[in-house]
């Protein structure tokens, strides 16, 4: 899953891109609100982390101005200021959920993946689809009960199937979510990977609908 993280303190955004990636997200990262307002608005996360106190422009009126915009991107705000008016603002400009700092970067992934599991429609941190069962917060799965050996692109590609399993996902938009905005946006690459998880998991557990992308047995 993709996560836009805005902070201006490059010790800070380091640390949460570290424990982000670690965690099975492909995490990008900007350090002033106007940049934060141009890639949230033209480019499509799971997630977004927000610091307030920002450069060029200040947090709370990018979120405002997403949200004009209509960027849905679920929004975790961080800030320094943290008195219950503050709070109440962030909820109202758009917020999803607020974490005052200091705070520990356990609960910050906690958060970030319950915002994502919101969004997708899904509750419980395992996704299950017929024999394939995925621990979203354990970043572990297992194939009629039996632990897989995934790598952490593997395990990102299904996990945002699983989440999606509603509906079939256009290589384009799996693309986007896997690698982001970097060098490997490439469709025989996506190819090259759902093969791999085919050999893995077997037939019929990854199925393609042509013209439309790919999906889950037993979604």
């Amino acid at each position: 899953m993709r996560v836009l993280i805005v902070e201006d303190d490059s010790r800070i955004a380091a640390d949460l891109s570290a424990v982000l990636d670690a965690s099975g997200f492909r995490s990008e990262v900007v350090g002033d609100g106007e940049a934060a307002w141009f890639r949230g608005g033209t480019e499509d996360y799971d997630a977004i982390v927000l610091d307030l106190g920002l450069p060029r422009m200040d947090g709370l009126s990018v979120l405002k101005r997403w949200r004009a915009e209509g960027v849905t991107a679920p929004v975790l705000i961080l800030s320094a200021r943290g008195t219950w008016i503050e709070r109440v603002e962030g909820i109202d400009a758009g917020a999803d959920d607020y974490l005052p700092k200091p705070f520990r970067m356990e609960e910050l992934v906690a958060r970030v993946r319950a915002l994502v599991r919101r969004a997708a429609g899904r509750a419980a941190p395992v996704e299950t689809a017929g024999p394939l069962a995925l621990d979203t917060t354990r970043m572990t799965a297992t194939l009629h009960g039996r632990p897989m050996a995934l790598t952490p692109l593997e395990f990102r590609c299904l996990a945002y199937l699983a989440l999606h399993r509603d509906r079939p996902v256009p290589p384009t938009e799996l693309l986007e979510h896997l690698h982001g905005d970097d060098d490997s946006r490439e469709q025989n690459a996506l190819e090259a990977l759902v093969a791999r998880l085919r050999r893995k998991l077997g037939p019929g557990v990854i199925e393609t609908r042509r013209g439309f992308g790919y999906i889950l047995a037993g979604s």
